[in-house]
């Protein structure tokens, strides 16, 4: 059995893989390999596991018993995205499921020939990652994660929290949201529109996110608009203990954000993909 039709993948407007018809699984144990945008004790990358596990394990595939998943975290850090995915190419697994932007771009350096399955890719087709929604081509598919005209709604959102806005800071990962600009683009005009002044904040480390918060801080009235890309994920808690300290409404595109104590959030469900990311055959 070739690894293609080993593999057929269920995803929002995205093409499947063939899965040859009557195709048998051969005796050996199958391998997949997961690099996942957050950190290893990340309550996050527990419950994604545990989903991916629940939609194998509802398909007949048992961890241990005809299918091996071997994990790797790189916690919103280029770096550490290629590191771990050298790392994963190299234990030659059957499929390779990647996490955000960051994880696909650093699979895809990789490898040309393993089969490849993106969750939570912003804008796969303007980043060169797939040719189209509809015809993937190539060994990479996956789920695209968002529309940009979300980023209207959340202005929306938080003005209804906030009416007195007049400043908004939008904060982003230019490495791990490249795609930020097409936010801000459905932002500006609503933010035009309302009086309010919208600030670009490139974020790259640690430093630069509480920079940023610190700036529009010092603007009177003023509210945070956090971009969904790994490394925000990845520091949510900073970017939430933050917004409080310096009095800031925020609003964010995932559950995870108000769950850890953020103020509100507005986006899709980033966790059910990962249950659906792999159907496998028997």
């Amino acid at each position: 059995m070739k690894r293609r039709e080993f593999i057929t993948f269920l995803g929002g407007a995205v093409a499947t893989w063939p899965l040859a018809a009557g195709a048998q699984q051969p005796d050996r144990t199958r391998r997949i390999g997961v690099l996942s945008s957050h950190g290893e004790d990340d309550a996050e990358s527990r419950s994604r596991a545990a989903l991916l596990s629940r939609g194998l394990s509802e398909l007949g595939w048992t961890e241990g018993r005809n299918i091996n998943i071997d994990y790797r975290w790189f916690g919103g850090d280029a770096a550490r995205a290629k590191t771990n995915a050298k790392g994963l190419v190299s234990q030659k697994p059957d499929v390779i499921i990647a996490g955000s932007t960051l994880g696909l771009a650093a699979i895809r350096n990789e490898t040309s020939t393993i089969p490849i399955v993106f969750v939570v890719v912003g804008d796969p087709v303007g980043q060169g990652f797939v040719s189209s929604l509809a015809h993937p081509g190539g060994n990479i598919t996956g789920f695209a994660a968002f529309e940009f005209t979300t980023g209207a709604k959340w202005l929306e959102l938080i003005k209804e929290i906030a009416p007195e806005l007049r400043h908004i800071a939008f904060i982003f990962n230019p490495a791990a949201g490249p795609y930020a600009e097409k936010f801000v683009q459905s932002i500006a005009p609503i933010a035009s529109s309302s009086g309010v002044d919208l600030m670009i904040g490139p974020a790259r480390d640690a430093a630069e996110i509480d920079q940023a918060l610190l700036a529009i801080s010092g603007e009177p009235k003023g509210g945070l608009v956090v971009s969904p890309d790994a490394f925000t994920i990845a520091n949510r808690g900073l970017i939430i203990s933050l917004a409080a300290r310096y009095h800031l409404p925020a609003i964010y595109a995932y559950r995870m954000f108000v769950a850890d104590g953020g103020l509100m959030s507005y986006g899709h469900d980033i966790n059910e993909p990962w249950r659906r990311a792999t159907v496998l055959r028997r």
